[in-house]
């Protein structure tokens, strides 16, 4: 594909070479790069692929109104220009004749002039009667509000079954936002005025956590990047429902601690701070890659001299015979993350209801292998970034049933009342919380 014209901006042609490049590798929206383009036209670009890839199926369903012919059989080339060219209609403030043009000359560079004609005529009828784009009108609500929130139809029929029709909408208009960024001060190496003082010194705007002293909200971690805040290890990015998870395992100076899942590290990094130097932080992970973010976040925050790490699978250490002790285990397993889908703009495409029967037995085999870690008296945290009772509540039903050594602990005392359900967990839901989606419970291994 080329690279620019003097008539088309790169960030365009970024974003359509990305969205294809999603399509054709599944590569991850978040992870995508472009070594020749400045910073800006990479942020521009990263900003319409991942909103053309949230409203994917409410973008296809207006498209598909306005088209006269059939337009699952389009071409794939010409139905990201016109999602491209749309999303800036409908969802940013870029002005009609600027669009139009955009993409007009973008369908004729990339594939002929007749493909240019077309996205000029449908971008055009679209916007003149913007006021009236029809809604989805199905009969069926859960298949409705998937296409106008752009999700797929199994995940919200879940939701309706559990939220109703007053609070999926929300839950579904949350995912769709532009996400909000916290971060956590390291007291190692810094403290909260400074780290105030120097957001305000670069006009960045931000919030306290309303759950959280050690956290702050922003809605744009650039400046952060481009200054030295992040690499120098004065915060690190990290979601208040993860920070409220090390809250819940209350990590004391002097423990012994098994982070059994522990790469890329946040969390890790939370838990060592706040043993103020004096305990030890087993990190496992099996992704040797992986860990070693670990090891690079440990040097950079300050806390190397009380994490150590273990390439290793989880399972298979806990069939040594002496497995590794603790005081504390930490076990954040992998889940569907659907938590996290409006920061994980691709993920609800990726996902399917067979993937949480998958994840459970794998949850279950992974909670089973922290077990054997947990000294007597100590505690066991499981945690996930999934809001679905298979990953969550009824895995810890199941590790009971399995384990009548251990018993839950509430969460109340430990994190704010909020964000405690009924039954003693950390729980947070995105619309309710304004936080990711999360689940943790404390597991005391007793002794007879």
């Amino acid at each position: 594909m080329s690279s620019s014209t003097d008539s088309i901006s790169s960030s365009r042609y970024l974003a359509l070479e990305h969205l294809e490049r999603v399509d054709h590798d599944e590569a991850f929206v978040e992870r995508l790069q472009a070594d020749d383009a400045d910073a800006r036209t990479r942020r521009q670009a990263r900003e319409l692929v991942a909103g053309v890839t949230r409203q994917r199926r409410w973008l296809d369903f207006v498209l598909a109104e306005a088209y006269h012919d059939d337009y699952d059989s389009m071409e794939s080339r010409l139905r990201h220009i016109l999602r491209l060219g749309l999303y800036e209609l409908l969802f940013q403030s870029t002005p009609t004749r600027a669009v139009v043009h955009q993409y007009v000359e973008l369908a004729k560079q990339t594939l002929r002039p007749g493909a240019g004609n077309l996205v000029n005529a449908l971008l055009r009828t679209i916007d003149r009667d913007r006021q009236h784009i029809p809604n989805p009108d199905t009969g069926d609500d859960a298949e409705d509000l998937a296409i106008r929130y752009s999700h797929p139809t199994w995940m919200v029929r879940r939701w309706l079954d559990r939220f109703g029709l007053d609070e999926t909408p929300d839950l579904l208009e949350w995912n769709n936002r532009r996400p909000m960024y916290s971060v956590r001060i390291n007291p190692l190496r810094t403290n909260r005025d400074a780290v105030e003082d120097w957001l305000d010194e670069h006009d960045v705007i931000f919030t306290g956590s309303p759950y959280l002293d050690t956290h702050l909200r922003l809605k744009r971690l650039q400046p952060l990047v481009q200054g030295d805040l992040l690499d120098d290890g004065h915060v690190a990015v990290q979601d208040e429902s993860a920070g409220l998870v090390v809250q819940l395992l209350d990590p004391q100076p002097g423990d012994t601690i098994v982070d059994g899942c522990a790469a890329p590290g946040g969390k890790t990094m939370a838990m060592a701070a706040r043993l103020d130097g004096e305990g030890t932080i087993l990190a496992i992970d099996s992704n040797e890659s992986r860990l070693e973010k670990v090891t690079e976040g440990a040097i950079a925050q300050g806390t190397e001299d009380v994490v150590e790490t273990e390439a290793a699978d989880l399972t298979a250490m806990a069939d040594l015979p002496e497995p590794p002790q603790a005081d504390r285990v930490l076990l954040d397993v992998p889940c569907s993350g659907l938590g996290v889908l409006a920061k994980r703009a691709d993920l609800r495409w990726q996902r399917s209801p067979e993937d949480l029967d998958e994840l459970a037995a794998l949850q279950d085999d992974l909670l089973d292998a922290a077990a054997t870690m947990v000294r007597p008296g100590g505690l066991l945290v499981y945690s996930t970034c999934t809001i679905e009772p298979e990953e969550n509540e009824q895995r810890i039903d199941a590790f009971l049933a399995r384990h009548p050594d251990f018993t839950i602990e509430s969460a109340e005392g430990f994190v704010p009342d909020d964000v405690v359900s009924d039954k003693g967990f950390l729980a947070t839901l995105p619309h309710r919380h304004r936080t990711d989606g999360a689940f943790a419970v404390r597991l005391r291994h007793v002794t007879s």
